[in-house]
C-alpha cells in the first residue's frame, strides 16, 4: 500500500510537457532537487504560466542534468525558473536520499507562502487529509 502526503516544495524548473522540477533548500542554503510532478492539468499550467519567470545564469541548477524517470539516463529538457514560487504537492512516502522516487501531483500554487516557509531538504512531510 502506497501512502501519500501533502507538503510544499520550491518550483525550480518546468519542461515543455508541463512537468515541474521541484527543490528544497538544505541546511547550507543550497537549493537541492527533490523531484518532479506528473504533467500539469491545463488549468494548473495556465495559472502557473502567469507567475513563472525564466531564471538567469545564476540559478543554482544551471548546468545540471535531469532525467525523465527515476534511474533513467534519458534527459529531461528543463527550463529553469526563478526559484521564488511555492507549490503544494501530493507525494507518496517513497524517498531516497532526500528526493521523492515517484512523480508528485501538483495540488496548487501557494501564493500565501514564501520559500522560507518550505521545509528544509529531507524534512516536512505532513499526512494528507482524508
Amino acid at each position: 500500500m502506497r501512502r501519500r502526503h501533502t507538503t510544499e516544495a520550491i518550483i525550480g524548473g518546468i519542461t515543455g510537457t508541463q512537468i515541474l522540477v521541484l527543490g528544497r533548500y538544505d541546511q547550507d542554503g543550497q537549493l537541492r532537487p527533490v523531484g518532479r510532478t506528473v504533467p500539469l492539468r491545463p488549468d494548473a499550467a495556465r495559472q502557473l504560466a502567469e507567475h513563472l519567470h525564466p531564471a538567469g545564469s545564476d540559478h543554482p541548477w544551471t548546468g545540471a542534468r535531469f532525467s525523465s524517470t527515476w534511474g533513467s539516463r534519458e534527459p529531461l529538457d528543463v527550463t529553469l525558473v526563478v526559484p521564488e514560487l511555492v507549490a503544494e504537492i501530493d507525494a507518496d512516502n517513497a524517498i531516497d536520499r532526500g528526493a521523492w522516487r515517484h512523480p508528485m501531483r501538483f495540488v496548487r500554487l501557494r501564493l500565501d507562502a514564501t520559500v522560507a516557509d518550505v521545509p528544509r531538504f529531507g524534512e516536512g512531510i505532513t499526512p494528507a487529509a482524508g
